[in-house]
């Protein structure tokens, strides 16, 4: 390993506090490596969701989860320059996606390395945690060829998932936002109908195109628990609704109206609901998952460029952090470089 005399990290120290913070340099236990980050990407839901302390229950899984000081970070691309085993010593070198932090040196198992393939741009592969939360979500939602969705939200989730159920074999996808902005940012398609709520009515136009049948299924990908209940408008009776994102606080409910009446189903599709061991039966854990989505953007069936809107040299994370919390309105894809 290069030596250094820093391994600085992005933490949160407290709600709306951003510093950097040096480590010492980690070193690699057996079965696991060190890898030096090239790129990471920051989840505007996720991470700003805890620095800004959303009103969420203290006994909430977000509660639990984002507690200060909070190492913010799931999408880092980097190169293993360490390995804690001698079995483990082919790594060393190769360039992974991994889990881990906003932070140049870190440590990760060697079971969950998913291997970048060569020719594939590391700004392109940082994507990965996303493609594998929409990817599993378009799954949840058992989409059929020929199925109408609504994508609520064209935010990263809600972006991916509308190019993902449009792979799938969806006949119409309604992808719908407040922004203009984050509209733009999805492919042009003549199946895919974008729908800015605010001069748009929805529920008529889905009538309209669908004669009437409405959708099959809702994808809520916003993260706005006040909006759920709206989102409903749009299904046909036995619809489904699929919650892909993970909303901050409660939602009031109607039951009967909501579900019972018209016999909708609802369905969790958390990242943690992919099967943790492939199967026959289910073969798609999150690795697969990440395996197929780099086969897509080689292969050009995917393309995530569009969606890059900033990207900066790790030293400036303070001030983009400061931006996001101010307006995320402009923002997409977010990167920090590190190389």
């Amino acid at each position: 390993m290069t030596p250094v005399e820093t391994n600085p990290g992005i933490v949160f120290q407290a709600k709306r506090k951003v510093v950097f913070r040096d480590d010492p340099m980690p070193a690699a236990a057996a079965g696991e490596v060190v890898i030096r980050t090239r790129v990471t990407m920051i989840s505007t839901g996720t991470e700003l969701t805890i620095l800004e302390v959303k009103e969420f229950a203290e006994d909430s899984s977000w509660a639990r989860y984002g507690k200060f000081p909070f190492s913010p970070g799931y999408n880092n691309i980097g190169i293993v320059v360490e390995a804690g085993s001698p079995s483990d010593e082919p790594w060393v070198g190769k360039r992974v996606a991994t889990y881990c932090p906003h932070r140049l040196y870190v440590t990760a198992k060697v079971e969950d390395l998913r291997p970048v393939p060569d020719g594939l741009d590391d700004e392109e592969a940082v994507f990965f945690t996303f493609a594998e939360i929409t990817m599993q979500g378009t799954r949840r939602g058992w989409l059929h060829w020929g199925d109408v969705a609504v994508v609520y939200g064209a935010g990263l989730i809600g972006q991916m998932t509308a190019r993902f159920v449009l792979f799938a074999g969806a006949r119409f996808v309604f992808v719908v936002d407040v922004s203009d902005f984050r509209l733009s940012l999805l492919p042009r398609d003549h199946r895919l109908v974008i729908v800015n709520s605010t001069a748009k009515d929805l529920k008529a136009l889905v009538a309209e195109r669908t004669a009437g049948r409405m959708a099959d299924v809702v994808y809520e990908t916003t993260g706005n628990s006040q909006l759920i209940p709206q989102e409903f408008g749009a299904l046909r009776v036995e619809g489904r609704m699929v919650l892909v994102s993970s909303p901050g606080g409660s939602t009031v409910f109607d039951f009967q109206e909501l579900c019972g009446t018209n016999s909708y189903t609802i369905i969790g599709a958390h990242n943690r609901s992919h099967t943790p061991v492939s199967t026959w039966e289910n073969p798609w854990t999150q690795k697969h998952d990440s395996e197929f989505f780099f086969e897509l953007e080689m292969n050009g069936d995917i393309d995530v460029r569009p969606l890059i809107t900033h990207r900066v040299p790790y030293a400036q994370a303070i001030e983009m952090y400061d931006m996001l919390m101010t307006d995320r309105t402009k923002a997409a894809g977010v990167l920090l470089d590190w190389r």
